[in-house]
């Protein structure tokens, strides 16, 4: 576990330091994203700082690859330089996309370009654990691990809108994943897992960018750190999921049994039910699926009342509720998860429709006193009048 916390700490002091450096070597070529109608933002500023967050995973990849614990990861396959080299492509695209504005066509098919490079280079699901092993043909295997990496691409893209969001939710995600991928390697002779090695690296370099990024952010990390992001947690769910046999795992901690599937679904349950919504929305509209609008989730969180670090930390909580959540499972008790989880629930609830309520609460108020108000005028008029026929009479 110290490996990897080091591991974690080089690749986040890495990007940390390099990332002003990548700031201004951003506005010295233009890379500075104009104020459009559906950001948050109000002044032009840099992106591209995917480029520090993939220097900071290639220095802990190329240190991992040097120490004894997690050495042997590395000789057996080319695998690992693999994951590396595609994420070293991924980010060189969105780069390209954070100066030129690349047409979403374009960038979706050089996405899906590397992302078969990758799977053609040895990342493959070539089974699935459901029960029993499900073992597809080298063809299918490459199309289904393609097209996961695409969609979990873009899923972290459609996210990140706010300063510090897809970063914070990415390193939820990767943090709940590397103790899952942590607990099956306890299984494995070394402990060492490659899952893990990827998913510390990668929290690593959240953090460290989002030392940078908090709101008001010095530099947008653009698509090409949520393409790298998207790319990177795909790719460690894949290498530990796509080669999983049940069979090999004690029923103590591979329960609930479709966790190895369920779990890296969850760690993006946000970025996917964004996408999904806006897929959704932007089709009925007659619209094309890549049509910008201000209607993601942390749009309607900010319409709403809440400010920009209140909306950031609120989805991180119904992130980090949902990642961990579904592997509490694995150490307590069903009914105490069940308990604690309706109880979180609860509380980010309220949390999220807190300056909904509180907009609302007063005018509601004022409503009912304006209705009291008529209603005693009226009867008050009503009175008069039939002590007027009273008097007539």
């Amino acid at each position: 576990m110290r490996v990897y916390l080091l591991i974690a700490a080089i690749a986040g002091g890495v990007t940390w330091l390099v990332t002003p450096l990548i700031r201004h070597m951003a506005i010295h070529i233009g890379a500075v994203g104009k104020v459009r109608a559906r950001d948050v933002h109000t002044i032009p500023t840099p992106r591209m700082g995917g480029l520090g967050m993939l220097i900071g995973f290639t220095f802990a990849m190329i240190y991992a690859s040097r120490i004894s614990f997690t050495t042997g990861l590395f000789a057996n396959n080319n695998q690992e330089w693999v994951i590396l080299a595609g994420a070293a492509m991924i980010c060189l695209l969105g780069m390209a996309d954070d100066l030129w504005d690349l047409d979403w066509m374009l960038k979706m098919a050089g996405q899906l370009l590397i992302s078969v490079f990758v799977a053609w280079g040895g990342l493959q699901i070539i089974s699935l654990p459901l029960g029993s092993l499900v073992t597809a043909s080298p063809g299918i295997s490459i199309s289904i691990t393609a097209i996961l990496i695409v969609a979990s691409i873009n899923a972290v893209n459609f996210v990140d809108g706010l300063d510090g969001l897809a970063s914070g939710i990415v390193a939820i995600g990767g943090i709940a994943f590397a103790v899952y991928s942590y607990i099956i390697a306890r299984n494995s002779p070394s402990y060492a897992s490659m899952a893990t090695l990827i998913d510390v690296a990668m929290v690593g370099i959240c953090v460290g960018f989002i030392l940078h990024n908090w709101h008001p952010a010095k530099l947008f990390m653009g698509d090409s750190g949520s393409m790298l992001l998207g790319y990177l947690i795909t790719c460690a769910s894949i290498v530990m999921t796509g080669r999983l046999d049940p069979a090999s795992i004690h029923t103590s901690v591979y329960l609930p049994v479709f966790m190895p599937i369920l779990l890296p679904i969850l760690v993006l349950f946000l970025p996917v039910l964004d996408m999904c919504l806006a897929i959704v929305r932007r089709l009925s509209h007659g619209q094309s699926p890549m049509h910008p609008d201000r209607m993601h989730l942390h749009h309607r969180m900010l319409r709403i009342g809440h400010t920009v670090q209140g909306a950031v930390l609120i989805l991180w909580g119904w992130a980090a509720l949902i990642a961990f959540g579904s592997i509490m499972i694995l150490f307590f008790r069903a009914d105490h998860v069940a308990i604690a989880f309706s109880v979180a629930v609860v509380v980010l609830t309220v949390a999220t429709m807190y300056p909904y309520l509180k907009q609302r609460l007063p005018e509601i108020a004022e409503e009912d006193r304006t209705y009291e108000a008529a209603r005693r005028k009226a009867r008050h008029a009503s009175d008069e009048m039939s002590q007027g026929s009273g008097k007539a009479a």
